[in-house]
């Protein structure tokens, strides 16, 4: 399987479905009907693609996006990213500050602007700015909106076992062999490029400055 047979599986699975869970099963079925040889092809164009989101820039925007730093949910948005497709995956991938050049990101961040209300106040002399979050409902977004997407970095692993008969230790072990090392979890090394502090606003609007404006960030 070459990088575009992997993309053709990721689009067909979006289209042929109508719901994470069934996009899921789709892939798993599929991927259970190859060689093993195809299956690992898969898991090393997923983790190749993964590889090149790991970087602070899309750390940045993932924190923009959502509000969090988890290095887990960094992870998760990641495969989101690539759950849209080569084309936006391409895009931001290539420079995260098109994020929101993406539909899909354009209306998870609107989905958090209808749930949050903040406000802010300053202290004496303007010294000191204080935020207040106000939530509008229980859950910011329902399951199929999050820009997050966890088990669908795991779907190589039951159609290798089925294929195999070994224990799913070994799909990292080929790919591994194969010379692709996955840069996942953030605990074991650090995103790529210049870590920098996503709080400081001035250097926020410098590195990513469409986000920046996006999300009426001023310095």
């Amino acid at each position: 399987m070459d990088i575009d047979g992997f993309w053709e599986l990721i689009e067909r699975s979006a289209r042929e479905t109508d719901n994470r869970a069934a996009r899921v099963a789709w892939l798993e079925n599929h991927l259970s009907g190859l060689s093993v040889e195809e299956i690992v092809d898969y898991e090393v164009w997923f983790t190749i693609c993964a590889n090149r989101a790991f970087s602070w820039d899309m750390f940045a925007v993932y924190w923009a996006i959502t509000n969090r730093v988890s290095s887990d949910g960094f992870e998760y948005f990641v495969n989101w990213l690539i759950s849209l497709g080569r084309d936006a995956f391409e895009k931001v991938a290539t420079c995260p500050d098109l994020i929101f050049e993406v539909p899909e990101a354009r209306r998870v961040y609107n989905l958090i602007l209808n749930f949050c209300l903040f406000r802010t106040s300053w202290g004496r002399a303007g010294k000191f700015r204080l935020q207040r979050v106000t939530y509008t409902r229980r859950e910011l977004w329902s399951r199929e909106d999050a820009p997050e997407f966890e088990p669908l970095a795991y779907v190589t692993f039951v159609p290798y076992m089925r294929v195999t008969g070994l224990d799913v230790d070994g799909l990292g072990d080929a790919r591994r062999a194969r010379g692709v090392h996955s840069k996942f979890p953030i605990v074991t090394t650090w995103p790529d490029g210049e870590e920098w502090d996503f709080g400081n606003d001035a250097e926020f609007i410098r590195r990513l400055p469409q986000v920046a404006r996006h999300c009426s960030l001023t310095a």
